[in-house]
């Protein structure tokens, strides 16, 4: 019996050591496979849909090889956020000093789609507005409309009204210019009018008055062209926003800018803004409540 529990005893322990080298050999053959596969998606392009099984993969499971490395090197920037900053920087420098058209503007299109909020992409390299803000003083006007429509949608274009709002050598040109330059330099009066008068643009005060002050005599003559080259401008957008934005005034700065526009609008007709509908409710504010007014600022 003893003899027979140790022959047994025996057999099973060959029995587990059969197992154990069994599992070796295969965890050995796994290991080797993992490998082969790593070797092979290191060296190799991927499609969106692969990348994605890729970074799922690496976040539930980790392993110990060069090879890993390299595939994690090529899912995950080692960079700080100063170097993003600083290529981000370097991209739109070199679009807004790029010479060629054609090129500029296929590369305005790329880098306004990594940039904006609606991208693909989850993770976005931070903004510097201050570098926007320099590099709006030293390039063409066409490409200030693309970068303020960056900063519009990243909703930092606050200090660009200001900016705007002052640019005297710039309101020298208009005045010299011809109709095609005062075209661009207006085009960028509007895109602000329509984010001002569409509330997606929150200013104080001061700025939307010295930014009326300045540009919206030039807005009235240059309409027309805005009509016949729209570059996607929605002018009954712009229309609205422009009494929209003139009706945040106060009543005395309201009544210069409409009549303003009452004079303009009598000589050259459709050739200026329809503001009509603004000019109503200042009537109304005016005269119809004057006496509402009246009785509030004698208690």
């Amino acid at each position: 019996m003893l003899g027979m529990i140790s022959k047994e005893g025996r057999d099973d322990e060959q029995e587990r050591k059969g197992v154990c080298n069994d599992e070796v050999s295969a965890s050995i053959m796994f290991s080797r496979g993992v490998l082969s596969c790593l070797k092979y998606l290191e060296a190799v392009p991927w499609t969106e849909e692969e990348e994605e099984k890729l970074r799922s993969l690496f976040t539930r499971l980790k392993f110990d090889d060069a090879t890993s490395r390299d595939i994690l090197a090529r899912l995950y920037s080692q960079q700080s956020t100063d170097a993003h900053q600083n290529l981000t920087r370097h991209l739109v420098s070199s679009i807004t000093t790029c010479s060629e058209a054609n090129a500029r503007n296929e590369l305005k299109s790329l880098v306004k789609g990594l940039l904006c909020k609606s991208s693909v992409y989850e993770e976005q390299p931070d903004v510097n507005q201050e570098d926007f803000y320099a590099l709006a003083n030293l390039v063409q006007v066409d490409n200030i409309n693309w970068q303020l429509e960056i900063l519009l949608d990243r909703q930092m274009a606050e200090e660009f009204v200001d900016q705007w709002a002052h640019q005297r050598n710039l309101l020298k040109m208009h005045e010299r210019a011809s109709p095609m330059v005062r075209y661009e330099l207006s085009r960028v009066s509007a895109t602000l009018f329509i984010a001002m008068g569409t509330r997606k643009l929150h200013c104080r005060s001061e700025a939307r008055s010295a930014l009326l002050q300045a540009w919206f005599g030039p807005m009235l003559l240059d309409f027309g062209w805005l009509q016949r080259c729209r570059k996607g401008l929605d002018m009954k957008a712009l229309e609205e926003a422009m009494g929209q934005t003139l009706l945040t005034l106060p009543l005395k700065e309201q009544y210069v800018l409409f009549m303003e526009w009452f004079q303009c609008f009598s000589k050259h007709g459709t050739e200026c803004p329809n503001l009509s509908k603004a000019f109503q409710i200042l009537w109304g504010r005016s005269f119809l409540r004057g006496s509402e007014t009246h009785a509030i600022e004698s208690r």
